[in-house]
């Protein structure tokens, strides 16, 4: 005997940091939602993902009631590091920006504080399920159908679709007209995990003739550290030995700071992309977070431009359900994209400051360094870099 439909006002395509945020805004204005997730919840919880969390996304979740835990394991710090010709640059964002701090909270674990909390709200998520198929976008009346993790067959009728399914998911196929734009950079990193005491105090970006590194933190006990590698490279490429040998002369300093090493016991590959979709919207189908933009991770800004999205597409349907307007809705995209563009824009930023690009020379070389320069020894250089990396204010 088939399933009933299942009404509710708005159906969520993902179970990321865009459809959980997403989740958890309309709660709050009373507005009904049910999320479809192809994966299973472990599946989204074990993802390993670094993150680091824009000011105004930490007081977001302080002003949802998800903070608790980021508060107790969080690592705050006042700024970042900037290494490069053997040197090390401090550049205290919390000064340059009025008290904002960077915040280092894993992707994976923001996710688990979002499901956990909204299963406990009575939410429902509908993990693993799969033929994930959306309907009638154009109508006042959408529906998305799937077959459950039993295989049953299910289906939302809704008002709204908010597809959050990711750079691969099936939404953004359906936004008619669409223009998408993509930089692919001649480079990847090659990220690890270690089982290591901090070797620094705070996130250290550094610039080498050799290539890029990071070194960044992931509790008192585990370290994750970056290489920029080649874009086709292969973990098994790089034994243990070879990338300690490569951070140790990337991360170097004349003035005699070490790396702490210790057991490597996760690498990966990761390439490095640009990519935007200039329309975020068809009929009732409103694309939010990977589904319509991919920015490198230098600029940290992935995460945090998800949950952008899903801040102004839950103001424009609490607009809706208030007003019956959809005035609001209709300028969904003009307002991501703004925002959006100058994450992109930083992310491009910083990616060419920091990385070697092996088509250019050492004319190009010496400018980044120039560029570095200038940007440690000017405030107003550094001011920029910092309101950019901390998070501009949300429109």
């Amino acid at each position: 005997m088939p399933t009933e439909p299942h009404r509710t006002q708005v159906a969520i395509v993902g179970a990321g940091p865009a459809g959980l945020f997403l989740a958890h805004l309309l709660h709050r204005h009373g507005i009904e939602s049910v999320i479809v997730e192809t994966r299973s919840r472990e599946e989204v919880e074990g993802t390993i993902r670094a993150g680091v969390l824009e000011q105004w996304t930490v007081d977001l979740m302080h002003d949802l009631g998800l903070g608790e835990r980021m508060a107790r394991e969080a690592h705050f710090h006042r700024g970042i590091t900037l290494r490069f010709a053997g040197e090390s640059h401090h550049l205290d964002f919390e000064a340059l920006t009025g008290g904002k701090r960077v915040t280092v909270y894993p992707q994976h674990e923001v996710l688990k504080d979002l499901i956990a909390a909204r299963l406990a709200d009575g939410g429902t998520i509908h993990f693993g399920v799969r033929d994930v198929e959306m309907h009638d976008l154009g109508s006042d009346r959408p529906r998305v159908t799937y077959t459950d993790g039993d295989g049953e067959p299910g289906e939302l009728r809704c008002d709204f679709v908010a597809g959050c399914d990711g750079s691969q998911g099936s939404a953004r196929g359906h936004i008619e007209g669409r223009t998408e734009v993509q930089h692919l950079y001649p480079f990847g990193w090659l990220g690890i995990l270690v089982e290591a005491p901090p070797s620094h105090h705070e996130l250290i970006y550094a610039r080498h003739e050799r290539g890029f590194a990071l070194l960044s933190t992931r509790s008192p006990e585990i370290q994750r550290l970056y290489l920029q590698c080649g874009p086709t490279d292969r973990a098994a490429d790089y034994p243990d030995a070879l990338i300690w040998s490569e951070l140790h002369r990337r991360l170097e300093t004349v003035d005699g700071w070490t790396l702490t090493e210790g057991r490597i016991f996760q690498k990966g590959v990761i390439g490095m992309r640009s990519f935007v979709c200039d329309r975020m919207q068809h009929g009732r189908l409103f694309l939010a977070g990977d589904a319509a933009h991919i920015v490198p991770p230098t600029g940290a800004k992935g995460l945090n431009l998800a949950v952008a999205d899903a801040v102004y597409l839950s103001r424009g349907l609490e607009c809706f359900y208030r007003t019956r307007s959809l005035e609001e809705l209709g300028r969904y995209t003009e307002t991501c994209l703004r925002r959006i563009w100058r994450a992109e824009r930083f992310s491009w930023y910083m990616t060419n400051l920091l990385h070697t690009n092996p088509a250019e020379g050492p004319f190009e070389h010496r400018i980044r360094l120039a560029d570095l320069d200038y940007v440690v020894h000017s405030p107003a250089a550094a001011t920029a870099l910092a309101e950019n990396y901390v998070g501009l204010p949300l429109d």
